[in-house]
């Protein structure tokens, strides 16, 4: 394939490329520390099979098994003189197994080039040229230069490509360590700047420590490329050590929660690495083929696969009382607060006194709402449980947070007695105060639902480790009835609900209507009810002109013309009548079986909330069925 007919292509649409091919043999048997370029040749069909596990699942690009296929690596098994015949059996045994586009896998030598090693430039050249004839004569579409450390050692591969394959495409990805830096110190804007000087055809990033580290050098790597196509092939999360092998912690649909953050930094070849077997791809195919149907979707990625079964907290702790409440088919009531602006958290108990006493089972504390500088809401859950004696949901965003300071987190509310977690996403920094603060995540919400269910929950934090005790956390997530694209809102709670949320909350509704099409449309979709709990936001409408602004301006908000005509004729009663109409949809969301409401006071007018709190109480009657 030459140079602009790999640009057209990617121009066209992202292309998939296939996983860990070196790990996916030892998984399969391969003696660690063996030449798996080897296997070309003596169990050709062990390595077909690979690739076609990966061709099977999506992939358009497969590397050929050469990835040390260069006379310096092969000589520490003794087979340097066999550069040409492995790397050509490489090529046909991934043409063998169907793949559409055969990438060479060129990776780097294992030595280090003078200063810093032994090894001559010159000898480094004639060693990439001696690989790369090989794979050309063999009819590969392109060239990958994968996993290097030596912006030196790339010129020299490059170089060699261009001699001994003159015009094929060409692709150079770069891994980086912890720091984000190759283990010769470069950062990701120096390797981008050098590699478009070489004018190759795509570049970017593999290996290691996972996708949210390939999605931080991806970005950094972004403003120098130019209109040079990106690449990112992560491999699934850090290794980590068990018994003599390495492990690798990210499930495919961790990986198809990044898909669609990849995408939107431009990166134009996706795929995986160490560790990444046809799960992966497979779910990250499904994920580009839910991008094409709807072109221009810009949303959170999400995380998520549809065979997953949800995980059971530990059951080492007793349930929290919002838990026992939902399970016995209670109708519950919920109130949603805001941290106070400083550390004086005077008015902030009295209200949740006042909502305690008319009969609210929890008080819901945001999380620096409208990305506003508050109080932390762990800490204003914990004084609030400790003075008032009522439990609290703590709303826990993604939103700047890193993958460290996420779990951190997670342990204080542990610690704190913190049990109820509404996982989200959170409002974006570029709406609140500091818009020139950070929104970078590690991980999305359903990203975080996975780990606090199948991570801390049962014991070990994202790396596997151990945390000691598990957690018992009773996480939800979030829900727009509302939403423009219902389906694609459905597969989004399906995987929230497989990654663990036990109850959802919804955006604020007005009337039955979006909480029957989102059952429907759930139910339609995945074949069965939507079986956990949900309470429906309620906010009270104070005046017309209030309506008019949440049903033009906030997006999921839709607010039923006759309502907003109820306001307008009101006049300056208007406040009575949105309480009537709060009042009347909570009684609705009753008899629709709907688990309990939640209910966000507007205006701080915590007075009104307490009314219809009680309201809602003294009307309840006996519990809401359970066939929810």
């Amino acid at each position: 394939m030459d140079r602009a007919t790999l640009r057209q292509l990617l121009a066209t649409a992202p292309l998939l490329a296939d996983g860990g091919m070196g790990t996916s043999l030892i998984a399969a048997g391969a003696p660690v520390g063996s030449c798996l370029e080897r296997l070309n040749v003596e169990e050709p069909e062990h390595v077909e099979r690979i690739h076609r596990g990966f061709v099977d699942a999506g992939s358009g690009i497969v590397l050929t098994n050469t990835f040390g296929a260069n006379r310096f690596r092969l000589a520490e098994h003794g087979l340097s003189e066999r550069v040409t015949e492995l790397n050509r059996a490489g090529v046909g045994r991934a043409r063998a197994a169907g793949a559409r586009l055969v990438a060479g896998s060129v990776g780097p030598l294992g030595v280090r080039l003078a200063p810093y090693g032994r090894v001559r430039p010159e000898d480094a050249l004639s060693a990439y040229a001696e690989q790369v004839a090989a794979l050309a004569d063999a009819g590969v579409d392109l060239l990958m230069i994968e996993t290097q450390s030596d912006l030196r050692e790339i010129e020299r591969a490059v170089a060699a490509a261009r001699s001994e394959a003159d015009g094929i495409a060409i692709v150079v990805t770069a891994t980086f360590t912890r720091d984000d830096r190759t283990p010769l110190g470069q950062t990701p804007a120096q390797v981008a700047t050098r590699l478009v000087e070489l004018d190759v055809d795509a570049f970017g990033t593999n290996c290691g420590e996972g996708p949210a580290q390939v999605l931080r050098v991806v970005r950094a790597m972004r403003a120098s490329a130019g209109t040079t196509p990106l690449v990112a092939r992560p491999n699934a999360g850090g290794p980590e050590p068990v018994g003599g092998r390495f492990v690798y912690p990210a499930t495919p649909s961790y990986f198809a929660e990044h898909v669609e953050a990849f995408l939107d930094e431009g990166v134009a070849l996706i795929g995986g690495c160490c560790g990444t077997g046809p799960a992966h791809t497979s779910a990250m195919a499904a994920e580009l083929r839910e991008r094409e149907r709807r072109p221009g979707r810009t949303i959170v990625a999400s995380v998520g696969d549809d065979d997953r079964t949800p995980v059971a907290t530990s059951s080492a702790a007793l349930p929290t009382q919002l838990g026992s409440r939902l399970t016995r088919g209670e109708f519950v009531i919920a109130v949603e607060l805001e941290p106070p602006r400083s550390f004086d958290v005077g008015t902030l108990i009295a209200s949740a006194e006042t909502l305690a006493a008319a009969g609210a089972d929890v008080i819901d504390v945001a999380d620096s709402p409208m990305a506003k500088m508050r109080m932390s809401a762990w800490a204003a859950c914990r004084l609030i449980q400790e003075r008032v004696g009522i439990e609290t949901v703590l709303h826990f965003p993604t939103r700047g947070r890193n993958l460290l300071r996420l779990q951190g987190d997670l342990l204080g509310a542990a610690a704190l007695g913190i049990r109820n977690l509404f996982v989200c996403v959170g409002d974006p920094v570029t709406i609140g105060e500091y818009p020139q603060g950070s929104n970078n995540v590690d991980v999305t919400a359903t990203g975080l639902l996975s780990l606090v269910t199948e991570g801390f929950n049962e014991g070990r934090d994202r790396a596997g480790s151990s945390i000691g005790e598990p957690t018992s956390f009773f996480a939800g997530a979030a829900v727009a009835p509302n939403a423009v694209d219902l389906e694609h809102e459905c597969r989004l709670l399906r995987r929230k609900v497989d990654a663990g949320a036990r109850f959802v909350l919804t955006q604020p509704v007005y009337d039955v209507a979006p909480i029957r099409r989102l059952r429907a449309t759930y139910e339609g979709m995945t074949g069965g009810e939507l079986d956990v709990p949900m309470l429906a936001g309620v906010l009270p409408l104070v005046t017309a002109r209030h309506a008019t602004f949440l049903h033009n301006e906030v997006p999921g908000i839709v607010i039923p013309e006759e309502a907003r005509a109820r306001l307008e004729r009101a006049g300056d009663d208007a406040w009575r009548e949105g309480a009537s109409m709060a009042q009347e949809l909570i009684e609705a969301l009753r008899a629709e079986d709907v688990a309990g409401a939640y209910v966000v006071p507007q205006l701080g007018r915590v007075d009104l909330a307490a009314e219809l709190v009680e309201r809602a109480v003294s009307g309840s009657g006996s519990p809401a069925p359970t066939t929810r």
